[in-house]
């Protein structure tokens, strides 16, 4: 029993049969070979696994069309041996490529070694006189050459009779074949649909294309020799032909890339000699503790072969700093190596802040090293285009990842398929809830109204059922957002390719089935906070003549603790969380250890050691250690275990532990495998009496590294983010203008966090100003002692008309709206652009009231039409300001209350005076400010005057309404609560930008105060 033709899943929309289920039913046929036959190399990895699994020959071929004179025939080829599969590989790295529908013949007669072809009984064989191309293929292929016959259900096709007479007269063999698509007769309707979603189509569209036939299921042994029964010899063939093939898929090579070096280097001492240069560099004479690490590190990074890779990432972080591009301190456990501070890889000294190198490579398990890179988001493309030209096009390649029909998107796509209106279509979203990892039947338990909504409609319940088979399913391919694989040789030669962004390739594999097979993985990762950083150091520059190396900074600035201390944190990577800013004013950071300590501890588990760790640094309670070997170990932490490397060195310490077999005992702990538990808790005591100490102490001291396992953070990643941490608020400290001009710009659209940012401007006397047509920048930016409003901040205005206003601005400033007009072409110069930009205020520079530029907008748009429509050189560009200048239309100031909403309008925020804090003045009356509401006590009584934001009403239990109101003012926002009592007496007044005085109660709950409301005037 053989299977010759199983298309799966992994070819995205093409087949719904999921491997667990095929290889159930292919052990339950008592199969002895099948095929995985995708358009491309998809999925090979996954199904050869789950073919050894289940102790089934495994074969691969590929499904292509061939180019004969411009008609694209099909094929199926079959790997049969090792060399076949290579020719496979390149074949679909071809095809994938290059811009080609098929593969032309030269491609075929040049890759066709070691492969099978197989000529399908499909109708574009027979429809016209194929000899030539039959012809072709009997040359190139002889007896490799073979044709199938394919009975789908049982029934015999049309064109049988046709093609077997046609692939006789070349005298070809034939065998038996079924195309599997999806796993029961049942399933076609729900194949037709993922189909349908892969295309874009509706059921009911005659445009749609329609299956060859509806029996592609996977059948059974009985069904498949009833169909041949007049030919049992066909099956015969198909047997013989996939046991025909063999092929073993090399697996856990070390396929590592080379550095390019001169011919007769010795790259050991090359890495010697750079490394020494970078020490002296970074930390002056070496001590022999330096000295010593670094011959360690060289000889385990030597004898794993992961030189050359070392001197890559050296290589292309020297370029990314060469051109300016900010790179992240380091990430995960690389920064425990002294070899990649050195190397400039990291910039945390290993030594200096107890970092362990077996962390990263342990000599005694062999993995490939992990160095993950972080750069400036907006430039990490450019560091990849390096490394593709330097190491070769042919030789890097950026990675897969599959999109899968997850469960609110299988619902809506498969609806869409069926013809659902846009209101069922949002009512699906809205009734499926919007946990994480929720699938459909648990939607269905859950969700009443939707089991209300489905049962009893025929539509609803076919459409759930289809859904239901599809969910999960791969619907997409897209690229890994950081992954980089460099190969030693041709990529081809190891792994199928295709065509990816910026004449880089993508692989046609996954992640962890190129690391599988031995790739290396390289992450180039993008990270927000390095472009904000780089931001800043570039205002500096420009606004005030000042450079800033963020890697020279010290650790010890007093100013930068006396921030974190009041967690004023605001803006700060990794410490901007209201739980984090209460952890820091408990802790009270003094030294960069406290940030180290705080970032580590502060995730779900070790939290509740924060106020210990607190108490502890104070001196309100004394640090004990339950026995003194622990004390230099954990010292640093007040006697907390916090890092997962003060697990490794106390092993190493009390068990005699090499800290290559203690990271293995940290690995093993944390798994809490209660027969690995036991076995290492022989292996340490037996370690610890040898070292002298009793089988109790032993016990005790593992007792607490298992309790403490799942706690440990690594030290190293928390070292090199807590840099980055400690950097922004240096920043914020010292550069407060800079700070916060880069984080209004990286936060544009996101008004909660501009009003914050907003608000602690206006706290430190930082005012922002208006854009403004002469000042303005793209974004954000700094002048002086205020932050000025960038152009792209002005809501609809497209980011080419922008460049476009830069652009011309520096030929000179603007006269008049239409010098703007003309200097700028009709392209940009549009109502879309400029309204906004009049309502922001930024065009006031103009020295025209905004409500006469509002009204002369339309003649200065035909201006733009009649002197420069488009871009190219005008008719009347040399004519200069003076020709043909329309006047500006008369209109009425604009009165202050629109002014302000018209800014609300364009910016999203209230820029000249924010209504409520005009209302306050003209009441004349104290109200307590809204950012100050934390700082009074539960239940003292407070009067506020806010503008309502959002209005949420509810029912409690008893059926009774009332509301929750988001409230805000100059200062920040507030939540107020109305009980039923009071709701039923103010409902009517809750109007969203109600202007709203309100009297009752502060109440504080888990951190948050809440406004309890006993009247509204």
């Amino acid at each position: 029993m053989v299977y010759p033709h199983i298309v799966t899943a992994a070819d995205p929309l093409q087949s719904t049969i999921r491997l667990e289920e095929l290889f159930s039913v292919l052990a339950e046929q008592g199969a002895d070979a099948a095929a995985l036959v995708n358009s491309k190399l998809y999925g090979v990895l996954p199904f050869w696994d789950a073919c050894k699994k289940a102790g089934i020959h495994g074969v691969l071929g590929l499904s292509v069309p061939v180019d004969f004179d411009g008609a694209a025939l099909p094929v199926v080829l079959y790997a049969q041996n090792n060399t076949g599969y290579q020719m496979l590989l390149k074949l679909t790295s071809a095809l994938s490529t290059r811009d080609v529908e098929a593969i032309p013949q030269k491609w075929l007669a040049a890759y066709q070694e070691g492969l099978i072809c197989v000529i399908p009984d499909n109708v574009a064989w027979v429809l016209t006189d194929r000899s030539e191309a039959l012809g072709m293929l009997s040359r190139l292929f002889g007896e490799r050459l073979v044709a199938s016959i394919e009975r789908p259900g049982g029934t015999v096709q049309e064109t049988e009779e046709a093609f077997i007479e046609f692939c006789s007269t070349f005298a070809l063999k034939f065998m038996a074949s079924h195309e599997c698509r999806y796993m029961k007769q049942e399933d076609a309707f729900a194949y037709e649909v993922a189909r349908s979603i892969g295309g874009g189509f509706k059921l009911s569209d005659p445009e749609r294309p329609k299956p060859e036939h509806s029996a592609a299921f996977v059948p059974t042994q009985a069904q498949l020799s009833e169909w041949f029964s007049d030919h049992p010899e066909w099956l015969e063939q198909s047997r013989a032909l996939l046991m025909d093939c063999r092929v073993s898929i090399p697996l856990n090579r070390q396929l590592l890339p080379k550095y390019p070096v001169r011919e007769g280097s010795n790259k050991s001492e090359l890495i010697r000699t750079l490394c020494l240069k970078g020490l002296e560099e970074r930390v002056g004479k070496l001590a022999q503790s330096y000295s010593d690490r670094l011959d360690y590190e060289l000889g385990v990074i030597s004898t794993m072969g992961y030189i050359d890779y070392f001197l890559i990432v050296s290589d292309f972080m020297a370029y990314a700093r060469n051109k300016g591009i900010l790179t992240g301190p380091g990430r995960g456990s690389s920064a425990g190596s002294l070899v990649a501070f050195a190397l400039r890889i990291t910039d945390v000294d290993p030594l200096a802040h107890g970092l362990l190198f077996e962390r990263f490579l342990n000599p005694e398990r062999v993995t490939l090293p992990d160095i993950d890179i972080d750069f400036a988001d907006h430039r990490r493309h450019e560091v990849v285009e390096y490394v593709a030209k330097k190491y070769g096009a042919l030789q890097t390649a950026q990675i897969i990842t599959f999109g899968t029909l997850s469960t609110k998107a299988v619902a809506r796509d498969t609806a869409r398929v069926f013809g659902f209106e846009a209101e069922e279509l949002d009512k699906i979203s809205k009734l499926i809830p919007s946990r994480p990892g929720i699938t459909l039947r648990e939607a269905l338990r859950e969700s009443k109204a939707l089991e209300d909504w489905i049962i009893g409609n025929e539509s609803r319940e076919r459409w759930f059922k289809t859904a239901l088979k599809l969910e999960g399913l791969p619907r997409n391919s897209s690229i890994h957002a950081a992954g980089v694989i460099l190969s030693p040789g041709p990529l081809v030669d190891y792994v199928p390719i295709e065509k990816g962004n910026d004449d880089i390739f993508i692989t046609q594999w996954p992640m962890q089935e190129l690391e599988a097979i031995g790739l290396l993985k390289m992450d180039f990762l993008g990270l927000r906070n390095l472009t904000i950083l780089e931001n800043m150091a570039h205002m500096l520059k420009r606004d005030r003549h000042t450079t800033i190396d963020y890697r020279s900074l010290t650790l010890d600035d007093k100013e930068t603790y006396a921030l974190l201390a009041k967690g004023d944190t605001a803006g700060i990577f990794q410490l901007e969380s209201p739980g984090m800013r209460r952890a820091l004013m408990l802790i009270k950071p003094s030294a960069f250890g406290d940030i180290v300590a705080v970032n580590a501890l502060y995730r779900p588990g070790p939290m509740e050691f924060i106020p210990l760790y607190a108490r502890r640094k104070h001196g309100e309670e004394a640090v004990s250690y339950i026995h003194p070997v622990l004390e230099p170990i954990l010292s640093e932490t007040y006697g907390v275990i916090v890092y997962q490397e003060q697990i490794m060195k106390i092993a190493a310490e009390m068990a005699g532990f090499s800290l290559g077999e203690a990271d293995l005992l940290r690995r093993a702990v944390s798994k809490k495998n209660r027969q690995i538990l036991d076995e290492e808790r022989q292996h340490f005591i037996g370690g610890a009496t040898a070292n002298g100490y009793t089988a109790k102490e032993a016990g005790d001291v593992y007792d607490l590294i298992v309790r403490f396992a799942d706690y440990g953070f690594p030290k190293s990643h928390a070292v090199a983010y807590s840099m980055i941490s400690y950097q922004l608020a240096y920043m914020k400290a010292h550069y407060p203008v800079q700070f916060y001009a880069a984080l209004l710009s990286n936060s544009r659209g996101n008004n909660e966090k501009t009003a914050q940012f907003m608000r602690e401007m206006k706290e430190r006397g930082i005012e922002l100003a208006a854009p403004c047509i002469a000042n303005s920048r793209y974004g954000f930016s700094s002048e002086e002692q205020q932050v000025r409003t960038g152009l792209s901040a002005v809501k609809g205005v497209p980011g080419t008309a922008v460049k476009a206003i830069l652009a011309a601005r520096k030929d000179g400033p603007f006269q008049s709206l239409f010098n703007i007009a003309e200097r700028i072409s009709a392209v940009h110069f549009t109502r879309k652009a400029f309204e906004p930009l009049i309502k922001a205020g930024a065009l006031d520079a103009l020295g025209k009231d905004r409500a006469v530029l509002l009204a002369s907008l339309d003649s200065a748009i035909k201006h733009a039409e009649l002197v420069k429509p488009n871009e190219d050189p005008g008719l009347f560009d040399d004519m200069g300001s003076s020709f043909m200048k329309p006047k500006y239309t008369k209109a009425e100031p604009m009165p202050d209350g629109l002014k302000l909403d018209f800014e609300k309008e364009a910016l999203g925020f209230y820029l000249s005076t924010h209504p409520v804090e005009r209302e306050k003045e003209q009441r004349n009356k104290a109200y307590t400010a809204l950012n100050d509401l934390p700082k009074k006590k539960d239940r003292e009584r407070v009067e506020v005057l806010g503008m309502v934001e959002d209005v949420r009403r509810i029912r409690t239990k008893k059926g009774d309404a009332m509301a929750f109101v988001t409230l805000q003012d100059e200062t920040g926002v507030a939540a107020v609560t109305l009980f039923p009592k009071e709701y039923a007496q103010y409902n009517e007044m809750l109007d969203k930008d109600a202007l709203l005085e309100i009297q009752g109660t502060a109440e504080t709950r888990q951190g948050k105060t809440t406004i309890i409301c006993k009247t509204i005037l």
